[in-house]
């Protein structure tokens, strides 16, 4: 698989709580975070490693061979640095789609998710 796009910031929950809000994304329904779009359905985990590392499937049935991992490490202040990586095989996505799918993770992870932490 190719790495489509990466990016990584940090959370303010520690990596087993934001391990558990990615294996179930959908598990709050007081503070849901993982708000899908038309064209997105919700992944399944395909691989995970408490607390250090999970795979998502595809959220797009545009390409159904996206594979997101998320890698997850403290900080050393009690948060955690969350890295998501897109990966897909050939053909890489046209850039305008490429661009959508990095912006969705981000808004996803890096803004939905953190937002449940309440920042």
């Amino acid at each position: 698989m190719l790495e489509a796009g990466s990016r990584v910031r940090s959370q303010p929950a520690p990596p087993h709580v934001v391990f558990g809000k990615l294996t179930d994304p959908t598990g709050d329904p007081v503070r849901p975070w993982l708000v899908l779009m038309d064209d997105e359905h919700a992944p399944t985990v395909l691989e995970a490693s408490e607390p250090h590392s999970l795979v998502w499937s595809s959220l797009w049935p545009k390409r159904p061979d996206a594979r997101i991992r998320f890698d997850l490490t403290s900080d050393n202040a009690g948060g955690s640095r969350v890295r998501w990586t897109l990966l897909v095989t050939e053909p890489m996505p046209d850039p305008s789609l490429l661009g959508h799918l990095r912006k969705r993770l981000n808004v996803l992870i890096h803004a939905n998710l953190r937002f449940t932490f309440g920042q």
